[in-house]
């Protein structure tokens, strides 16, 4: 009976070892795939910052360009040198020799 009971221990114990196994590959194997993951996310994250900045430069520039032609309109614009026309509505005449044709 001595013997019988030592043998079902020892089977128990590889039993628990091959589970205890098969579960580090497992935790291992999800570990892996979440840096996997995470590693995408930041790439794909950094490939849409570089692209934002690349917009936020385009954006300034026309800014920038926008604001000289507004600065260089604003010598000329009627609208604009006619004190009159801050208090009274402006003409249509004059608003039409300012807007794009």
């Amino acid at each position: 009976a001595d013997v019988f009971q030592s043998r079902e221990e020892d089977d128990r114990k590889v039993r628990r070892r091959e589970k205890n196994r098969v579960a580090a590959q497992r935790s291992r194997k999800k570990q892996t795939q979440k840096a996997d993951k995470l590693h995408e996310e930041y790439e794909s994250l950094e490939q849409e910052n570089t692209s934002l900045k690349r917009e936020i430069g385009k954006l300034t520039d026309e800014m920038k360009h926008l604001s000289e032609v507004l600065k260089d309109h604003e010598k000329i614009c009627p609208l604009l040198h006619c004190t009159m026309n801050f208090v009274t509505i402006p003409r249509l005449d004059a608003l039409a020799s300012c807007l794009p044709r």
